[in-house]
């Protein structure tokens, strides 16, 4: 997949090839070429470093949105067991663009609610590009209320470029569907993680993301809008983009002193696309800790810190 890397990547992955081939001619023609081979790793990683060291804010929506990303399922195959998937909301019809269900993580009986898009055109197109339609938030909301029942801790993905603007979708009722979602979640009785994995895009994002613990990862997004959206609104050009996604802060490091979010997750460097399994054994250690946390709050105290969470994010000043 040539089109799968970016364009601030190719360097390195070109070099990394380079090495490989050498590598493996080396073993198949049984020569020696040890001195050379590390002379290329050490470039490699100075490369690395060098790239992803400095990006700018715009590189960091593209590593967002990389297609190699892991996504809501890879994360459930990584770090949970024994996952049943939940479907429908039982007034319209099922929404792929959203995963849903119960499982365990370390044991722990857990629900899992998550943003799925897919690898090719044909997955995307059955799972609406990770957009969900309302129906998708009436399923989530519907399973995590079964979570609050049985008293599980709810984990949540966020991956989304935003909820679907379809004629449909706000015939069926889009905003009131998110709007519940905020409501409810506001007052569930139970510990809820949010994991912002990829992109976290508006309303869509936040109709899953109303947690006691806001995870998201070093290479994630979180926004009001998308970068081009913006650009589209203020410049009348989504070729600004870059522009606008330095003015709008939608980066881990920047969200994290406005208190939007909780802890920055590490990636492996390059990006969770280059080394998925330890993007998911260290997230794994993030979501341990958390919920360790989390479950000796009693529910009254648990609800007063949510609700004390949200009233103090950002930052404003008052003109006298």
């Amino acid at each position: 997949m040539e089109t799968a890397w970016l364009d601030f990547e190719k360097p390195i992955v070109e070099l990394e090839r380079k090495i490989e081939d050498l590598r493996t001619f080396a073993d198949k023609e049984q020569l020696e070429f040890g001195d050379e081979l590390k002379k290329l790793e050490a470039k490699a990683e100075k490369l690395r470093v060098e790239i992803y060291s400095s990006l700018t804010s715009w590189q960091r929506v593209q590593l967002a949105r990389h297609p190699r990303r892991p996504y809501t399922l890879d994360y459930i195959g990584m770090l949970f067991t024994e996952f049943q998937e939940l479907h429908g909301d039982r007034r319209f019809a099922e929404d792929r663009a959203l995963v849903c269900g119960l499982a365990r993580f370390e044991g722990r009986p857990v629900a899992v609610i998550g943003h799925q898009k897919g690898r090719n055109t044909k997955e995307n197109l059955s799972r609406n590009f990770g957009m969900p339609h309302p129906e998708g938030y009436r399923k989530a909301l519907r399973i995590m209320h079964l979570a609050e029942k049985f008293g599980a801790p709810i984990i949540t993905f966020v991956d989304t470029p935003g909820a679907f603007p379809g004629v449909g979708a706000e015939e069926r009722g889009q905003a009131e569907a998110i709007a519940r979602n905020l409501y409810d979640m506001s007052r569930l009785r139970v510990p809820i993680i949010t994991v912002i994995a990829g992109e976290g895009g508006s309303g869509g994002a936040l109709a899953v993301a109303v947690g006691d613990r806001i995870l998201m990862l070093e290479n994630a997004i979180y926004s009001v809008i998308s970068p081009e959206g913006c650009a589209a609104i203020l410049w009348k050009d989504r070729a600004k983009a870059p522009e606008a996604a330095e003015a709008l802060k939608v980066t881990a490091p920047e969200l994290l002193p406005l208190n939007v979010i909780d802890r920055v997750v590490p990636e492996p460097q390059g990006g969770a696309h280059r080394d998925p399994a330890t993007m998911g054994e260290t997230l794994r250690v993030e979501l341990r800790e958390s919920l360790d946390v989390l479950v000796r709050y009693s529910i009254e105290a648990l609800l007063e810190a949510r609700l004390a969470k949200y009233l103090r994010m950002g930052v404003f000043a008052e003109n006298a």
